[in-house]
């Protein structure tokens, strides 16, 4: 108890979202490191690896997110539905306001499908701009996560769960954009560096949404469904396209079970 008390210290769980944001950064370099030893992997494999990416972002999405916005909506709202709400619709303005501004392109798609605003750019750097942003609502997400602690010290071991579940996810999506950048040209130390600093925002708005939330607390239930709306908004809108495109909707769904599940026994067997 006296562990778990110095744990929930604003200034540690600073600490221990800004760590989290290093693990998940440091695990997607560890899948970026599969393009120096390989040239290409079988896209079924990608295909059900981002799947799995998809359904642990959509379940932590509600368990590790939503779920405590609601029991922290409920101690200071009658209508504990409204800040979830409006913090989940803020969430995927959010991230449709970078769609539309910042110039990307999604890992199976043509240059000529280039989202954003029409910069033109190398294709590589476009496909390295699209998973910059898919790791943005990630970092925030943890940030956010771990800075609820201070308010409801169980949801410390959700927010671990959450860093878990991102880290795993982080690996093969690390894989799959570093061996994107090889087929566009660059080399592969340069495919290896790139595809790894692309998660670089995960720490800085880990630390970002922590200290928000700490410094105010009414609005953590906004932070928190906005985070899982800005997750559910690019899964949905670009990890389970991607998945379909690599292989077969069978796998991609399969892997979206897995994943899924894997995250469920996570959050309710640990917690």
């Amino acid at each position: 108890m006296i562990i778990l008390q110095e744990l929930t210290e604003s200034y540690s769980l600073v600490l221990l979202s800004l760590g989290a944001g290093f693990l998940t950064f440091l695990l997607t370099g560890l899948g970026s490191s599969g393009t120096l030893f390989l040239n290409k992997v079988n896209p079924k494999v990608f295909s059900l690896s981002l799947g799995f990416s998809g359904g642990i972002m959509i379940a932590a999405s509600f368990w590790s997110l939503l779920n405590p916005a609601l029991e922290l909506a409920e101690r200071h709202h009658s209508f504990a539905f409204f800040p979830v709400t409006v913090g989940f619709i803020l969430g995927i303005i959010l991230l449709r306001l970078m769609d539309l501004f910042i110039p990307h392109l999604h890992l199976t798609s043509l240059p000529e499908e280039q989202e954003g605003l029409k910069i033109p750019l190398r294709k590589g750097v476009l496909i390295l701009l699209a998973i910059t942003i898919h790791n943005i609502p990630e970092g925030l997400a943890l940030g956010v996560s771990f800075g609820s602690v201070e308010e409801n010290k169980e949801l410390i071991i959700s927010a671990f769960n959450l860093t878990l579940a991102l880290g795993i996810q982080n690996i093969p999506e690390g894989l799959a954009l570093s061996l994107a950048l090889r087929h566009t040209g660059f080399s592969k130390v340069e495919s290896f560096l790139y595809g790894a600093l692309s998660a670089f925002v995960e720490p800085l708005f880990s630390l970002l949404g922590a200290v928000a939330t700490l410094w105010i607390k009414l609005a953590l239930p906004y932070a928190l469904s906005l985070a899982a709306g800005a997750m559910i908004f690019v899964t949905i809108e670009e990890l389970l396209p991607e998945a379909q495109k690599y292989g077969t909707s069978d796998l991609a769904s399969i892997g979206f079970g897995l994943g899924f599940l894997t995250m469920m026994i996570l959050d309710t067997s640990l917690s």
